[in-house]
């Protein structure tokens, strides 16, 4: 066996040895890059008066996250913070429309509290536009907006939120006109969760429905976040069969991903999946723990936590 191979299993050896015995210290290995965030919730005090109350049981309850983090405004200096402890050098930040304003649970993050923030931080923090399908063309004007004069990077969208799936006509203005500024779309597939009580959705986002939306529009970057659970095989093989789509990685701790996906990551699909949290779903710091404990290539590594954003949403590196 060459030198190169037995150092680098020595290595990944001893990396899983300091991860049980302090499992974020891996988080402040140093590298020649910073990773981008390519998926996190703003949590600011006026971001949270937006957001409607069923959150906090949310998110500490069935997603687990730190009650104390979710019960309390976190100041964009604060998430800096965060972010440089985790060597994170950028975040996209969403200003998510998760349903029809009006009906139970639901809310739209206005475009402006985003728009501050990435304004207030140049550089650092990058918008995602959510998108509303029964906005009409009053919402794609609305999000072409958004592009053209608030700075805003790529769209948004929760299909599970409209129960509409990713192929359904109604999003098909949206499409085009994300195709006609070239930017990317970020829609969850996967199984999605009961939020609120009130407004229980069906999990519509299997991956396969972005086959139709690729074939119509090759050219539009699709990037289906939350990995794809359960069906993340399925989503490996839009992925794989179509130049443009992509897989996000947020929201399901890199501990407990699937064997395929990790093989995907570390292999043919190197070029294809892009880091992100969900934060504050998954804590910025222990998902690069868990990211640096699977044993990644280097290069593998590199690309996923930086390169493949940079590239896909045409970044200034």
């Amino acid at each position: 066996m060459k030198q190169v191979e037995v150092l680098r299993l020595f290595l990944v050896s001893f990396r899983a040895f300091q991860q049980k015995k302090n499992p974020i210290a891996m988080s402040t290995e140093s590298y020649d890059y910073k990773a981008i965030d390519a998926v996190v919730n703003i949590w600011t005090e006026e971001a949270l008066q937006q957001r409607p109350g069923w959150g906090n049981d949310f998110f500490s309850g069935k997603m687990r996250a730190d009650a104390g983090m979710i019960g309390n405004p976190i100041p964009l200096e604060k998430m800096l913070e965060m972010l440089d402890e985790a060597g994170i050098d950028k975040a996209f930040l969403i200003a998510a429309h998760s349903g029809r304003p009006g009906l139970p649970g639901c809310y739209h993050m206005p475009y402006e509290v985003v728009a501050k923030a990435c304004e207030q931080y140049p550089g650092r923090f990058y918008g995602l536009a959510g998108i509303d399908p029964f906005d009409g063309m009053n919402g794609v004007k609305a999000f072409e907006d958004a592009v053209t004069n608030m700075g805003f990077v790529g769209a948004h969208l929760y299909p599970h939120w409209f129960e509409l799936a990713p192929d359904h006509r109604k999003y098909y203005p949206f499409y085009a006109k994300c195709w006609e500024l070239g930017v990317p779309i970020q829609m969850q597939v996967g199984q999605s969760m009961v939020y609120s009580p009130d407004f229980p959705c069906q999990s519509v986002g299997r991956p396969i429905a972005l086959d139709p939306v690729a074939c119509d529009f090759p050219e539009l970057k699709l990037i289906g976040i939350h990995v794809g659970i359960p069906w993340h095989d399925e989503m490996i093989a839009m992925a794989w069969k179509h130049k443009n789509i992509y897989i996000g990685c947020d929201a399901h701790r890199p501990k407990y991903w699937p064997q395929s996906f990790t093989h995907y990551i570390n292999s043919f699909g190197q070029d294809k999946v892009i880091f992100g949290t969900d934060f504050p779903v998954l804590p910025f710091q222990r998902t690069v723990a868990d990211i640096d404990n699977l044993g990644l290539k280097p290069e593998a590594r590199r690309k996923l936590m930086r390169d493949n954003t940079v590239r896909i949403y045409g970044l200034k590196d």
